[in-house]
């Protein structure tokens, strides 16, 4: 699969079978998507894989503001938690900011390796989805995220049930802009 087929073809997977996700294959998806790039290499994105009654329980207890993320996760059999170390991405050694985008750069890791982690799965036959809508106190208090680090999406994983089609694109005409 090439880099534009792999792009082209991931969409966003809401139904999922109920075959669980071997856990070596998992770690291998880690692997690829530890690649992704990041602030200065500081490879700020963690993983928590979540499986059975926690991850009912984040479906029941953390999504209430919206109910059909709740569903999506308890239909899927694996649920990845991405955390992000904070105080790095966008930090100099001493602390300071590095720019006036201050601590956006994190969330900006953190989102390129939860792509990179759906394209990585993508490529092995899975679907995922990414949701941000969950309540994120409750999320990692579930989770137990540890100090130093944020929640920052919940991705249901797993192979996928549908084949949702691509909904329509805008072109480079609407995208792209030239200066001189």
């Amino acid at each position: 699969m090439t880099a534009k087929e792999c792009i082209m073809g991931r969409r966003s997977v809401r139904r999922f079978k109920p075959d669980a996700v071997d856990h070596t294959l998992l770690a291998s998806i880690v692997d690829t998507a530890a690649y992704a790039p990041s602030w200065k290499n500081t490879q700020i994105a963690r993983y928590i894989a979540v499986e059975g009654a926690l991850k009912d329980k984040i479906a029941d207890e953390a999504t209430l503001a919206w109910p059909n993320n709740g569903k999506i996760i308890k239909g899927a059999p694996l649920l990845i938690a991405v955390t992000m170390v904070t105080g790095r991405s966008g930090f100099e050694r001493d602390g300071s900011y590095s720019t006036d985008r201050k601590d956006g750069w994190q969330i900006y890791d953190a989102g390129i390796a939860s792509e990179a982690f759906c394209l990585a799965a993508f490529e092995e036959g899975l679907g995922s989805v990414i949701m941000g809508i969950f309540d994120g106190a409750i999320a990692s208090s579930l989770l137990e995220v540890p100090e130093g680090q944020e929640l920052m999406a919940l991705i249901a994983v797993g192979y996928p049930d549908e084949e949702p089609v691509a909904p329509r694109r805008k072109s480079s005409a609407d995208l792209l802009t030239f200066k001189e």
